[in-house]
């Protein structure tokens, strides 16, 4: 008790000092003599039972908190999970970009600053109006981020356990697995290719693997498919996920194993025309091994599988730390990068607009403000546990319902993650706890685990450039496309057919623009504009230790 009143106090202490901090900036915060109104965007991720994602409780709580106050008027626009680029184009053309564009992922935010969409700024002058999140950003070493060729673009949110996340998880059919003999879940290519094959013949499912229809962006990541210690130069040219590696040799090997799936028939062979959502329906029905999902404290889809499949046993899948030697793969994953969204400001926000946008960033950074749109409402949205720390209330569904993932596609313009206590905290109250399953001990693990693969030099974070890569703007569209196109022949075709077709394909992309692409890279990486490689290993993970 002493030492957790002692943690309690020193908690209070800093959030006190930040408050302070922040309330004094606040304080010298005059609301504008006329109205200003700035539009931020928010993910519209498509999923049933959130709430209108421009216009909820938590849209009116921030205009009458904040926006009333100071004379702003705050509006919301929605972005489409699955096709940002896009959206935020169409914006472009019809001169209405929002006062702020975010995004995670860095050659995005890029494109957006060679494409003209973003105005360049003072970060001193940033650092005035928002010292909290500006302090932040120095004291986790961010600034750094910030530029491109010398102009500064962006500001970057805080992520925690960028390297280490837990928060994505993928659930199996643990009840599966012990029908065909296997009492764990398998973790290399080989014992999951052996397992489905089981599950198949079995008659459990005819196609357990399942599949998704590829969208482009981030797909097919080929991390786990590399050669260790990976070579730095090879890194910076093909390492970026979000223009798919077609020809590169780690590519390879992962196509060559989802052609044996297809022409096993382990994979749906209808996953062309399969949407996330149908991804889930398919798992909650019985007809998938494994469906990923983001964590939460509500989770509707895990209730609607107990519900469906009452007698069920699932599994998340461990943390991989062998090296599969049969099929050449390891336990490399990516990182997140190192920070959370990075947001910059559109060419035509006036310096009222920008102003404004400063003083919501800081003002949603401050413990108390950010707290209340994390957690909700006490007593409908959350509750305190025996320890003094929020726990979310998973069933509520009332006025003050929160957005996705306890609206985090609001609050990530600061803050990637809740936090309140220690990493087991976190993990226990950001989990729903009224199933039939209660994963909370094994994510701790899971979390623990990884901390030793990254510590093995297993972490994986993508090159990310100080210059523009203007290749990139002018080829992603064109490559993402052609790639969606490949990826599915090619999973398709005869494993006879495939090392031909691949090595044809492979040429074709390179002379649409991909071959620009990696060269422009190269061309960064020798002058030296470029992140580098941390030191690897290529050992297994011993987690018994």
């Amino acid at each position: 008790m002493k030492k957790f009143l002692s943690l309690a106090m020193a908690v209070l202490m800093v959030l006190s000092l930040l408050s302070v901090a922040g309330a004094e900036e606040a304080a010298a915060w005059e609301p504008f003599a006329e109205n200003v109104h700035i539009t931020i965007p928010v993910y519209d991720r498509g999923q049933a039972g959130v709430p209108n994602v421009e216009d909820n409780y938590w849209t009116r709580w921030i205009q009458s908190n904040f926006g009333d106050k100071y004379n702003i008027t705050v509006s919301y626009v929605a972005i489409p999970r699955t096709d940002v680029m896009t959206k935020y184009s169409m914006l472009a053309a019809a001169d209405d970009l929002p006062t702020v564009l975010m995004e995670y992922d860095y050659p995005k935010v890029t494109q957006w600053a060679s494409d003209g969409y973003l105005t360049t700024f003072d970060m001193a002058e940033f650092a005035k109006v928002a010292p909290t999140y500006y302090k932040r950003m120095v004291d986790n070493n961010q600034l750094t981020y910030t530029q491109i060729n010398g102009e500064t673009y962006f500001v970057a949110a805080y992520r925690p356990y960028y390297d280490t996340t837990y928060t994505f998880q993928s659930f199996v059919r643990m009840d599966w697995l012990r029908q065909v003999g296997y009492d764990h879940v398998p973790v290399t290519t080989s014992e999951y290719n052996d397992a489905m094959l089981k599950i198949q013949q079995a008659g459990i499912a005819a196609h357990p693997a399942g599949g998704v229809m590829i969208t482009g962006l981030g797909s097919d990541q080929n991390y786990q498919w590399r050669t260790w210690p990976l070579d730095e130069e090879e890194w910076a040219k093909y390492g970026d996920y979000n223009i798919p590696a077609l020809g590169w040799e780690p590519n390879y090997k992962l196509l060559k194993n989802e052609n044996y799936k297809y022409n096993a028939g382990l994979t749906n062979p209808e996953y062309y025309l399969t949407g996330t959502e149908d991804e889930k329906t398919n798992f909650i029905n019985g007809e998938y091994y494994q469906y990923g999902s983001y964590i939460s404290a509500s989770m509707d889809w895990l209730k609607a599988f107990y519900d469906a499949n009452p007698d069920a046993e699932l599994a998340i899948v461990p943390v991989n730390g062998k090296i599969d030697a049969e099929v050449g793969t390891n336990p490399g994953y990516r990182t997140d990068n190192p920070f959370g969204m990075m947001v910059g400001f559109s060419k035509d926000a006036t310096p009222d607009q920008m102003k404004a946008a400063w003083m919501y960033m800081e003002w949603l950074t401050q413990p108390d403000n950010l707290f209340a749109f994390q957690w909700g409402v006490e007593g409908q949205n959350f509750k305190y546990d025996e320890n003094g720390l929020p726990v979310s209330i998973s069933d509520y569904d009332g006025e003050s319902k929160q957005g996705f993932n306890n609206n985090k596609d609001y609050w990530c313009i600061t803050l990637e993650a809740r936090q309140a206590g220690s990493i087991e905290d976190v993990i226990r109250n950001n989990l729903p706890h009224d199933l039939p399953q209660d994963f909370t001990e094994d994510i701790i693990n899971w979390y623990y685990n990884k901390v030793k693969v990254r510590d093995a030099g297993w972490a994986i974070a993508n090159a990310l450039y100080s210059v523009s890569i203007d290749a990139e703007a002018e080829y992603q569209t064109v490559l993402v496309n052609l790639y969606k196109e490949y990826r599915d022949k090619l999973t398709m075709c005869s494993p006879e057919e495939f090392d031909t077709l691949y090595a044809q394909y492979a040429q074709e992309y390179l002379d649409a623009g991909y071959e620009e692409v990696i060269n422009e890279r190269a061309e960064a990486y020798a002058a030296g504009n470029s992140t580098h490689l941390l030191n690897q290993n290529a050992v297994e993970v011993d987690f018994s230790k």
